[in-house]
């Protein structure tokens, strides 16, 4: 599958550093190879959008929006069912104008909670009137656009923070050299979400081969047994904790039929997943 690369490949043909984009498509696409070279705020207008990134993943419908932090991601786009097409409001900025915004206002880092690469927001009516402002910027000349673009990424990243802190602020900026640590968050981060090796290797932004030899420096294992390890400890949650039947999990753990499941949950824990769960 070809890497698309946004906001580049949308032909926006824009000199401004903050960029609006209105997306509409009547194909729907399935974990779709994104590079996000800027960092953007999809607001989601109609059908549903679901993304995995190295250390988090979301699926939301139209009543949520993303915020999303350049980089690799996987992207699926599904169709709304009423009106059959799929709409975003895209608004792109860079990781510079996130470091004007924090020096202008001067706001500091919460101490030490997690920074992750997209952060789900639910709209209220100030976002809704906010989004719908967007769409009549295009209109105006470039140097207009641009002064009004600068104020309309202050005011959404104000409102924002009114409400949910700086967390995600800082997570736009922070470019941790840790690059084993990132593997590993991309690994356990993903361990249900049953992604191919290629698409985790992307996320990883590596080579499948180097991918698969970091895979075994790390966790001393094939990648195809550790998963299989971590679904199969997750089947055991949902039988003990979710009271759900081994009929209604086998597929979301990854197995094509009941009868695969249950002999590999037998081999693991030394009975069948009806014998675990009445235990």
């Amino acid at each position: 599958m070809r890497i698309i690369t946004l906001p580049n490949e949308l032909n926006i043909n824009s000199s401004l550093s903050i960029e609006v984009y209105d997306y509409e498509s009547t194909q729907e696409i399935s974990k779709q190879q994104v590079f996000l070279n800027k960092n953007t705020f999809s607001f989601l207008q109609e059908g549903t959008k679901e993304v995995f990134f190295d250390n988090s993943s979301y699926s939301i419908d139209n009543s949520q929006f993303l915020l999303m932090k350049s980089g690799h991601c996987l992207m699926t786009e599904k169709l709304s069912n009423v009106v059959k097409y799929y709409r975003s409001i895209l608004f792109f900025f860079s990781s510079e104008d996130v470091l004007k915004f924090i020096r202008k206002f001067e706001h500091t880092q919460a101490i030490s909670k997690a920074l992750y690469s997209t952060y789900q927001f639910s709209y209220d009516s100030f976002i809704k009137r906010f989004v719908a402002s967007l769409l009549d910027i295009s209109k105006l000349s470039k140097p207009i656009q641009k002064n009004i673009l600068d104020s309309k990424f202050e005011e959404i990243m104000l409102y924002l923070i009114e409400f949910n802190g700086t967390d995600f602020l800082y997570s736009l900026v922070d470019n941790s050299d840790n690059q084993s640590q990132k593997f590993v968050q991309t690994i356990e981060s993903n361990q249900l979400n049953k992604l191919t090796l290629k698409e985790l290797s992307f996320l990883s932004n590596m080579s499948l081969s180097t991918f698969k030899r970091e895979f075994k420096k790390h966790f001393h294992t094939s990648p195809s047994k550790w998963f299989q390890e971590k679904r199969l400890e997750h089947s055991a949650f949902l039988l003990k904790n979710k009271s759900k039947r081994p009929s209604d999990i086998f597929e979301e753990i990854g197995y094509e039929n009941l009868s695969n499941f249950t002999q590999a949950f037998k081999v693991k824990f030394g009975m069948t997943p009806k014998q675990y769960q009445s235990n």
